[in-house]
Order: C-alpha cells, then structure tokens, then sequence
C-alpha cells in the first residue's frame, strides 16, 4: 500500500553510483530532509498523541459496551433493551477505531522501511548524531510507562475493591477493560520508543 502524503524512497544503489557531484549533493540534502520529516513523523509528540486520540476514542466505545453489561444485569426488559442499543453504540465506535487503528499501524511500518531505506543513502557520522538522541524516545517510554502503569493501577484496584453483593459483574468487566486498553496503549508507547532508539545505536554508530 502506498501514502501519498510520505515521501518516496531514495533511488537504487545502480543509480546512485553513476551520480554526479552535484546531483550527488543534491540527493544528501534530499536525506537530510526527509530524514527529519521521517523522525518527525514517527517519534514527534503528535504522533503520541494520535495514539492517545485512537486509545481514548476506543475507551469511548468500551464504555458504551460496559453500559451495556451493566444493564443486561438488571432485571427489568426495558434494561434489555438499553443495553442492546448500547451494544450497538459501542461496537459502532470500537470497530472503525480498530480498522482506523490498523491503518496507523501499516502507515507507522512503511514510514520505519523508509526511514531505514535513507538512512542507508550517504550516512553522514556528524550530520546524523542528532538521530541517536534520546531525547524524543525518552520523551515517548516516560509517558507510555505513566499510562501503563495507569492502566495496571485501574485493572488491580478494581478487582481489589469489589465486593460480592455490591460490585456486578458488568463493572468489573468495564473497569478491567479500560485498565488493559490502557495498559496496551502504554506498552505499545514503550515498544515504539525502544525499538526506534535501538535501531538508530546500530544505524549510526
């Protein structure tokens, strides 16, 4: 699949080696640039964010579903009734946001094929130092271990603080879901970050 919106890849090694000087130098700047637009894209703040937009438009969807549990609980047909039309409502969000989500996934794969592509094209040791800078993973492993841990914290207190008679099924459902929506959206946070700083140590030396 191709994204319009990302930059193309770099010319063919054949190609690059019967290049001229200019059009040589051409083609350096060409792989700052992009480079820069790459990372950007991968481990900028924005690109949190829209992960943290996708989790929280997802968690909007799951509780819709825990609305709905809640209300099959209760005894009366018109809960029933409700809770299907929450279901509904619920699955309604969480299914776009799944596919939505696995859209990001598949743009996040191509932009780390060419970030990795370009970053093969003419390495530059001093021009690339900046990509081995921690600061943008850090950044990134910081706030997803916040969430995560978050999400670990809501899963456990919740099923630490039920009680038989008092706590249904349904909200123990709901609040184990949302502790692990969040959970999964922090170790995905983690992953992303350690992988992206693992791979520019053994990219630029």
């Amino acid at each position: 699949m191709t994204y319009p919106d990302l930059p193309p890849p770099p010319p063919p090694a054949p190609v690059r080696a019967r290049l001229d000087e200019a059009s040589a130098q051409a083609l350096r700047a060409d792989r700052a640039r992009i480079l820069r637009e790459l990372d950007r894209r991968s481990l900028g703040p924005g690109r949190l964010l829209l992960l943290w937009a996708v989790a929280t438009v997802f968690t909007v969807g799951w509780s819709l579903v825990g609305a709905a549990l809640m209300s099959f609980e209760a005894p009366d047909p018109f809960s029933v009734i409700y809770g299907a039309v929450f279901a509904l409502l619920g699955a309604g969000v969480m299914i776009p946001t799944g596919f939505w989500f696995a859209w990001c996934v598949r743009r996040d794969r191509a932009m780390r094929r060419l970030l990795r592509a370009w970053a093969e094209v003419a390495p530059d040791p001093a021009a690339d130092a900046w990509l081995r800078a921690p600061r943008m993973s850090l950044f990134w492993a910081l706030a997803s271990f916040a969430v995560a841990a978050f999400g670990l914290w809501v899963s456990f207190a919740g099923t630490a603080s039920a009680r038989p008679g008092d706590t249904t099924y349904g909200e123990m459902a709901y609040l184990i879901g949302l502790g692990t929506i969040l959970w999964v959206t922090g170790l995905l946070g983690l992953g992303k970050a350690g992988t992206h700083y693992r791979w520019a140590v053994r990219a630029f030396p």
